[in-house]
């Protein structure tokens, strides 16, 4: 699984962190990261509602082929 981020987006509402906290940290500045060893998702099941959860579209989900 391959989890985006896009930074110029992201309006730091935390929404991703609260529903998958496992997966999604906020920087020192507010904004949404991945943690570490977590860019995969980890496995969680929550990853994709994350994404849905963003009220800008921030986060993008996709597998990876290969």
């Amino acid at each position: 699984m391959h989890i985006g981020i896009d930074k110029d987006t992201c309006i730091g509402a935390g929404q991703c962190a609260l529903t998958a906290p496992g997966v999604f940290i906020q920087d020192d500045d507010g904004y949404s990261t991945l943690r570490p060893g977590r860019e995969d998702g980890g496995g969680s099941a929550l990853v994709r509602e994350a994404a849905r959860a963003c009220p800008v579209g921030a986060i993008t989900v996709s597998e990876r082929v290969g």
